[in-house]
């Protein structure tokens, strides 16, 4: 659907309650109707009482005011105008209905798709930005199609019933009228088509301007530490001054519609007032039609003018539609596994002459191998870009390789399905991950069957169900949005119990034991030999005091392992893990 219009699209998901839009479009289209007979009604009334009163004031003889004549139109009228407002007001009631459960669709779609898209996508975009497709796009959209649709549908029957009404009442006035029409409106799309590369500008800045200040308010503590508020500043400077530019000359342009109408407006009604005038005079037009038709010219530039006012806003919610469905049409990982693990894996991993790049002829890894056997535990180390982390995506496939294969049980992790494979993984991160909720809900977001019993014994064996049992509420303490009301090494003893109620046979630490103080540090090191022992483990470390009982340690510099072996092993060869292992030492040294 790549190719169709963003409002054809949207139009796709509105119709599943075509019933409801329907009906409102038939109730607007009754309220138009009963506006558009609202001139012509008074104009029998003031026809009658004029005629009246002239035969009045030329002494005919029984000439008086036909009140029984002008009762009746006033009842019509008042009729009339309770089948305008119930028609107006239910209009509203069932589109609103309508838009808002399509929005709830739009959402859930977009909700859906975040976790179909790959990694990559994520690594590519600004986290802000993405929020603001999900909220400030999305709710433009909503603004946008409850308030915009219905006039849209008032405006274009309104314009249709007020020139079969002017033709009828007068055919050489409503030639002059209808000839107005096209030239209104080729001044308005000109004036449309100027400006809406602008709104689209206006869109992208406002998501890039989300991504920057979110980016700067989770890094604020940063920010203050390294005295960047003046940088910082002078960037978001930068973003608003564009925002400002473009939103100039998108408002500057757009604001023109209403002076070139109002010109054109003017215009049509000084010919017609001229040219009607004369012809009441002959007596070729009743003064009851003129009224009508004065009013009729002032309802045909209405509508004209509220289509253009509507563009600006139709225009503001197609640069959302555009950048909410830039997102549904990206491709989703690719769903190319031929076969399912019908039992758990052991955790034997095998790299095979593996390469992989994010950017083409741009090589990170070159023709890696690894062969890890059942319940092995392997460090990775290197400086910051040697692989490390890309090594744990592609074990992940949150990548797949380049060239060669990752293999675990002898099976090519290509041809797995990934929701079975990754089934088989725990992680415990560096950040470590805890969503709003109770701790009991977030100790069971691996395992959704644990019994109450059998996450009390997750937290004891991660030495955590005593500090949990200390909290106000236990195990059913509500965690706030960014985890704030537990420390740091507190958050990683729950994602350790987490890992641990999963039971998974391969493990992903993230140097899990950074930035806590000694005792808290002994019991996560404690926890994570409970959590490792009889799985296959990898530790991306930084400290190399945290690994030297490690099976394996992988020293990676530009995507190659440049040494392979155990902490003994590595020291006596004296190579580039026996500097680190050096520098480390001897910081410590210092430090005490």
């Amino acid at each position: 659907m790549k190719n169709t219009s963003s409002f054809a699209r949207l139009w796709s998901y509105l119709k599943v309650y075509k019933f409801a839009v329907a009906f409102a479009i038939f109730l607007k289209i009754l309220s138009v109707v009963m506006s558009v007979v609202e001139p012509f009604v008074l104009g029998l009334a003031i026809t009658e009482l004029t005629n009246n009163l002239l035969d009045m004031a030329k002494g005919v003889a029984g000439a008086q005011i036909n009140v029984s004549y002008v009762g009746w139109v006033m009842i019509l009228y008042f009729v009339r105008a309770i089948i305008y407002e119930i028609g107006s007001y239910y209009s509203n009631y069932f589109m609103t209905n309508a838009v808002q459960a399509t929005i709830r669709d739009l959402r859930d779609e977009l909700s859906h798709k975040i976790n179909r898209i790959p990694v990559s996508y994520f690594d590519k975009h600004q986290f802000g930005d993405l929020l603001g497709r999900f909220t400030s796009d999305v709710e433009a959209v909503s603004s946008a199609l409850q308030q915009s649709f219905l006039q849209v549908i008032n405006a274009v029957f309104t314009l249709i019933l007020v020139i079969v009404m002017v033709l009828v009442l007068n055919l050489q006035l409503g030639i002059i009228v209808v000839i107005s029409i096209p030239i209104t409106y080729l001044s308005a799309r000109f004036i449309v088509k100027k400006s809406q590369p602008y709104f689209k500008q206006q869109a992208d800045v406002l998501g890039a301007m989300n991504g920057f200040v979110q980016e700067n308010l989770t890094g604020f503590n940063i920010l203050k530490l390294y005295v960047r508020e003046e940088s910082s500043q002078e960037d978001f400077r930068q973003i608003t001054q564009k925002l400002q530019k473009v939103g100039f000359k998108a408002s500057f342009i757009s604001g023109l519609m209403m002076p070139v109408l109002n010109v054109i407006s003017d215009l049509t009604y000084l010919l017609l007032a001229l040219l009607g005038g004369l012809q009441v005079i002959a007596g070729r037009l009743t003064v009851g039609n003129m009224q009508a038709f004065v009013q009729y010219v002032w309802q045909i530039n209405q509508p004209i003018q509220n289509l253009t006012q509507l563009a600006g806003q139709l225009q503001s919610a197609k640069s959302s539609l555009d950048r909410i469905f830039q997102v549904l049409d990206e491709a989703d990982e690719v769903n190319d596994e031929t076969e399912k693990l019908d039992q758990d894996l052991t955790g034997q991993v095998s790299f095979k002459d593996v390469d992989f790049q994010y950017v083409a002829d741009k090589p990170l890894i070159r023709n890696f191998n690894l062969e890890v056997k059942p319940g092995e535990m392997v460090a990775i180390v290197g400086p910051t870009g040697a692989g490390k982390t890309t090594l744990i995506n592609l074990l992940m496939r949150f990548y797949d390789v380049t060239k060669g294969a990752i293999t675990v049980d002898g099976h090519d992790i290509r041809q797995l399905s990934r929701q079975d494979y990754r089934k088989q993984f725990g992680m415990v991160l560096q950040d470590a991950w805890l969503y709003e909720g109770t701790i009991k809900e977030n100790l069971r977001f691996g395992n959704l069957q644990a019994t109450d019993e059998e996450i009390v014994e997750a937290a004891k064996a991660a030495n955590v169900d005593h500090f949990i049992r200390t909290l106000p509420g236990g195990y059913n303490m509500e965690m706030n949005q960014e985890s704030s009301n537990i420390s740091l090494g507190q958050k990683q003893l729950l994602t350790i119990a987490r890992a641990l109620l999963a039971n998974p046979k391969i493990l992903i630490l993230d140097e899990a034991t950074s930035s806590v103080d000694t005792r808290l540090e002994l019991l996560i090191q404690k926890a994570m030999k409970t959590l490792m022992q009889g799985r296959t483990s990898f530790v991306i470390a930084h400290r190399l005091s945290t690994i030297q009982e490690a099976d394996k340690i992988l020293v990676l510099k530009d995507g190659q392992i440049i040494e392979q072996g155990n902490h003994e092993s590595l020291l006596v060869d004296k190579g580039f893990y026996y500097d680190l292992y050096q520098s480390q030492f001897s910081k410590k040294e210092e430090e005490v």
